[in-house]
């Protein structure tokens, strides 16, 4: 049975799905391979303009598969592809097309940093996030200790990191882990409803640009993104998606925008 599974769902999102229920979707080396080839099909294939990222049944995804991390003899992919090993979470921060974790239950460990390492994040109301790490001996991986103070502050990921406990929903929203909160019945719906407005209404190529400058500005002075933002600029107004989003909307009719420029 595979791990995680992919499909693309009109009108151009790629929907990539953890799928080992029985475990909360715990991370295994298999998983990991699967995931980020998903990843790369998705950023492959000109229809796809969002992907969004969720887990099968109760669990998002809860942290590594302690029994293939401990190694265990006959455990499920305990010879196959290295947890520890794998492809590295902030990857996600690098590629071209904006990514939404529909966050439907337990999110904890190197879960809760791939949830983190997404564009955006819609939680289920009964979605709850523990790092975890410090409770298994271990240190803030995959990049845990650059995410998290960024969109919590330094003082509260230090408290998350410490004490490993578990951060529900409400809170999540109000420490800025997540972006919106849902009902867990109306949780995919809602995020397929937004990622359908991305895919319809916005151009990919300002995406794409749109994601690369705010990761890449995290680490600049002002002066120097707004002079990287101006040449920017100057190289927009040039795409044909610049006219369509003009003519468009003088027209009243929906943009029909070219998939993301390569080159941009």
């Amino acid at each position: 049975m595979s791990e995680c599974l992919y499909e693309v769902v009109e009108p151009g999102i790629g929907l990539i799905t953890f799928n080992r229920p029985d475990r909360l979707n715990a991370w295994t080396g298999q998983l990991g391979v699967e995931y980020f080839a998903h990843i790369d099909a998705a950023v492959a294939d000109p229809r796809v303009r969002v992907i969004v990222v969720t887990g099968a049944g109760r669990g998002y995804c809860a942290g590594a598969d302690m029994a293939e991390l401990s190694g265990e003899p006959g455990q499920q992919g305990s010879s196959g592809p290295s947890i520890i090993d794998g492809r590295m979470q902030h990857e996600i921060t690098r590629i071209p097309k904006p990514v939404i974790a529909a966050v439907n239950g337990a999110a904890a460990g190197v879960g809760m940093v791939q949830a983190l390492m997404c564009d955006m994040r819609f939680a289920s109301d009964r979605a709850k996030f523990t790092a975890a790490f410090s409770k298994r001996g271990l240190i803030a991986e995959y990049g845990m200790s650059w995410i998290l103070p960024r969109l919590v502050g330094h003082s509260a990921a230090m408290d998350i990191l410490f004490s490993s406990r578990i951060v529900e929903a409400d809170e999540a929203l109000a420490l800025g882990l997540v972006d919106r909160v849902h009902p867990a019945d109306e949780l995919m719906a809602r995020t397929m409803e937004y990622a359908t407005r991305l895919a319809l209404d916005v151009s990919p190529t300002s995406m794409s640009v749109m994601k690369r400058q705010v990761w890449a500005d995290t680490d600049k002075g002002l002066g120097e993104a707004s002079d990287d933002a101006l040449a920017l600029m100057r190289e927009s107004v040039l795409r044909p998606d610049f006219r369509e989003g003009v003519v468009s909307f003088l027209k009243k009719r929906q943009p029909e925008f070219p998939p993301v420029d390569p080159g941009a």
